[in-house]
């Protein structure tokens, strides 16, 4: 399984799914442009020292992610426009759980890319939760169901 962000616009969001994947064994891939340099000192200090140990790819466009995706892969979008919520969703190994820039989600033809798309239920009036929390949550129920959590030693 992997993360993958498109063209992420807050860098701490981005450190912290940084160390989410870092500490859960996930790799993580970053679609640019970025609205914020990579070096960034907010990205630094949510990741904390796990950005050496994060399995991070970069790519410099969505053609370009999308010519190295892997042909078995698909890509699972969390998307608030979708009726399919995300914990009734069957992970499979090899799935990329792709998650929208912060301000904008993503644009059309990347949705229409997709190979699910799916939704975290909320409270009444509840527009979006932060990427971070919400890639934390999906990832925690995909690793569960597919027996992926990092063994512990």
């Amino acid at each position: 399984m992997r993360i993958a962000l498109f063209e992420p616009d807050i860098p701490q969001n981005t450190g912290n799914i940084l160390r989410l994947g870092a500490c859960l064994g996930v790799p993580v891939d970053i679609i640019e442009p970025c609205g914020f340099p990579l070096s960034d000192r907010g990205l630094k200090r949510a990741g904390l020292d796990y950005l050496t140990i994060a399995a991070m790819h970069r790519f410099d466009s969505w053609e370009a992610y999308l010519e190295n995706l892997d042909a078995k892969a698909r890509l699972i979008l969390m998307t608030t426009a979708s009726a399919e919520p995300y914990q009734d969703f069957e992970y499979r190994e090899g799935d990329v759980l792709l998650m929208g820039r912060e301000s904008a989600g993503v644009p059309t033809h990347v949705h229409d890319r997709a190979d699910a798309r799916l939704f975290i239920p909320m409270a009444p009036g509840a527009r979006s939760l932060n990427v971070s929390s919400a890639c934390a949550m999906v990832t925690g129920e995909a690793l569960r169901q597919l027996s992926a959590f990092p063994a512990v030693t």
